[in-house]
């Protein structure tokens, strides 16, 4: 497949580079500074340096593409609207472009559902996670309303804490749920239930939750 990675020099984004390789698919690294793409990556992919902000930047990086998948972040914990912004430039771009599959990161912690424990559930998400961050999931919430309000065929994707462990034998996911006991996720693992997702069309317009 032809692919176009957001967010490609973060540490969920680097995974998603190098199993794609792997995979065969044509990858396209749309960046900000291609000078942070790991150096024995950059001769195995197509880099497009531009304002990943800025729709009218990025509409050529990502047309003709089987898929957009974006891992973009805030590096702080203060107030941001990294997540909304770039989510909103690359759907505006995507949509210009006539490309369909958008695949977004976000996060589990973002919501508290039946899917989790009720330790989960009532107090840990709610009372802790949600509080210390706040403003990143207030941004990602922003996202997700932007992204669902669009007729692209997305899926967003949901990790727990983001670890940076290697491939797991066995990952578990659920789709418009939480996933009980699952309070870790490995970058590794996110990046392979992600490519694997591209071409799972009962994945369209759903969350899907993933924990190691």
């Amino acid at each position: 497949m032809r692919l176009a990675i957001f967010g490609a020099t973060g540490g969920t984004g680097q995974q998603l580079l190098r199993q794609a390789l792997d995979l065969g698919h044509e990858v396209t690294a749309v960046v900000r500074d291609a000078s942070r793409l790991p150096a024995e990556l950059r001769g195995h992919l197509d880099v497009a340096e531009a304002d990943v902000m800025n729709p009218d930047a990025i509409v050529s990086a990502v047309k003709g593409r089987d898929a957009v998948l974006t891992a973009m972040g805030a590096r702080h914990r203060g107030p941001t609207t990294v997540l909304f912004d770039s989510t909103a430039a690359i759907t505006k771009a995507v949509t210009q472009a006539g490309t369909r599959r958008l695949l977004l990161v976000s996060a589990s912690g973002l919501a508290a559902d039946a899917g989790d424990g009720p330790f989960t559930r009532y107090v840990l998400k709610p009372l802790i996670v949600q509080r210390i961050f706040r403003h990143n999931y207030a941004d990602l919430a922003e996202a997700e309303r932007l992204l669902r309000a669009s007729d692209l065929d997305w899926t967003i994707v949901r990790p727990s804490r983001l670890t940076d462990g290697g491939r797991s034998a066995r990952y578990r996911t659920a789709r418009d749920l939480n996933i009980r006991g699952g309070m870790s996720t490995t970058r590794a693992d996110l990046a392979h239930c992600m490519l694997g997702l591209i071409g799972d069309d009962t994945s369209i317009r759903h969350v899907v939750s993933v924990a190691s």
